[in-house]
C-alpha cells in the first residue's frame, strides 16, 4: 500500500479520570485511577498505523508540555507530523470514565484549533491518499474555514468523515457545504440520529453507522448490510468509536473490500473496550488472532 491515511482532526491531551459515577451538580467524587495521555485524534490515528497503515498528522499541536506528549506519542505509533509546533500549547480532554465503561467529555481547545488553509498547503498528496475528516473540526471557525477551501482542490483522494459527538453543533449550512465533498461516513447511531434532517447525508456513496456490540450497518449502492460485532464485557468505552473507525480506513486504504474492513473495525473496537485508556486499539496481528479464534469458536 503506497496510500496514507492524512488526518486533519485535532490530537490533544486526554486527562482520564475513572469515578464510580459522574459527581452530581456541586458534588465531588474520588478518582480510582488518572492518567495523562495523547488522545482525540491521536486515538484514530494509532489504531490506523496499529493496523498497518501509513498515516499523516496534518493537524496542528502547541509549543509546551501537552504538545510534547502528543508529538512523543505520535513518534511511537510511526506517524508523520507535517506542521511545526506553534503557541499556545496542546489542548487537554478531560476524560470522566464511570463504574459501567461510559465515558464524559470536557474539552479546551489549544493550538490544534488555528489551522489554517496554508497549514493545509503544506501536505503534500499522493493520488491514492485517504482524507480523514474529524467533525471537532467543523465546531472551530479556523479549522473549517481552511478545511472548506482546501477539500475542493483535492484531486480524487476519498474523504472519510467522523462527525463525532458534536455533530449538533456545526451550523447546518457549514454541513451543506462539506457533505457534498464527503465519500466515507463513519459515525454511531446517535450521530446518525443529528445528521438525519440534513440534506446530502443519503447522498454520501458509503456510510457506517457503528451499532456498539451488534456491529456496524454498511450502506453501499443504496443496500444496508449488517455486519456482526464481537459482544465482550466491556471496562473502558473511550476511544471504541476511533479504534473503528482507524482499522476502518485502514483497511479501505489497503484495498479490502467494505464488509471486510468493516468486519475487522468491529474486532478492533471489541478488543480495545476491554482495555483502559483512550488509545486501546489492537495490532494487526491481534486483530487477525481474535477473529480467527471467533471463527473457530463458531
Amino acid at each position: 500500500m503506497t496510500g496514507r491515511i492524512v488526518h486533519t482532526g485535532q490530537a490533544v491531551v486526554d486527562l482520564v479520570m475513572r469515578v464510580g459515577a459522574l459527581p452530581p451538580a456541586g458534588g465531588d467524587v474520588l478518582a480510582s485511577d488518572v492518567r495523562l495521555t495523547a488522545g482525540g485524534g491521536f486515538n484514530v490515528m494509532s489504531a490506523a498505523a496499529r493496523a498497518g497503515a501509513a498515516v499523516v498528522y496534518a493537524g496542528e499541536h502547541g509549543i509546551g508540555r501537552f504538545g510534547d506528549i502528543v508529538r512523543e506519542a505520535l513518534a511511537a505509533e510511526g506517524i508523520a507530523v507535517v506542521q511545526p509546533p506553534v503557541s499556545p500549547d496542546t489542548g487537554v480532554c478531560v476524560v470522566l470514565v464511570d463504574a459501567t465503561g461510559e465515558r464524559t467529555f470536557i474539552t479546551e481547545t489549544g493550538a490544534e484549533g488555528t489551522l489554517t488553509a496554508e497549514h493545509l498547503a503544506r501536505v503534500e498528496l499522493r493520488p491514492d491518499d485517504l482524507i480523514y475528516l474529524s467533525g471537532y473540526s467543523l465546531v472551530r471557525e479556523s479549522n473549517r474555514e481552511a478545511l472548506l477551501s482546501w477539500l475542493p482542490g483535492l484531486t480524487g483522494q476519498p474523504v472519510l468523515l467522523d462527525p463525532g459527538p458534536l455533530a449538533a453543533d456545526v451550523p447546518a449550512d457549514i454541513w451543506h457545504a462539506l457533505l457534498p465533498r464527503v465519500d466515507i461516513l463513519s459515525c454511531n447511531e446517535a450521530e446518525t440520529r443529528q445528521l438525519s434532517t440534513l440534506d446530502g447525508v443519503q447522498a454520501i456513496p458509503t456510510r457506517i453507522v457503528r451499532l456498539g456490540a451488534a456491529g456496524c450497518d454498511v450502506t453501499a449502492d443504496r443496500v444496508t448490510t449488517r455486519v456482526p460485532g464481537f459482544p465482550v464485557d466491556p471496562v473502558d468505552t473511550n476511544g471504541a468509536g476511533d479504534a473503528h473507525a482507524g482499522v476502518l480506513a485502514a483497511g479501505l486504504l489497503e484495498g479490502l473490500d467494505l464488509l471486510t474492513a468493516a468486519a475487522r473495525a468491529n474486532a478492533a473496537a471489541a478488543m480495545a473496550v476491554t482495555k483502559y485508556g483512550p488509545a486501546t486499539a489492537p495490532d494487526r496481528a491481534s486483530v487477525d488472532e481474535f477473529l480467527t479464534n471467533r471463527c473457530a469458536a463458531g
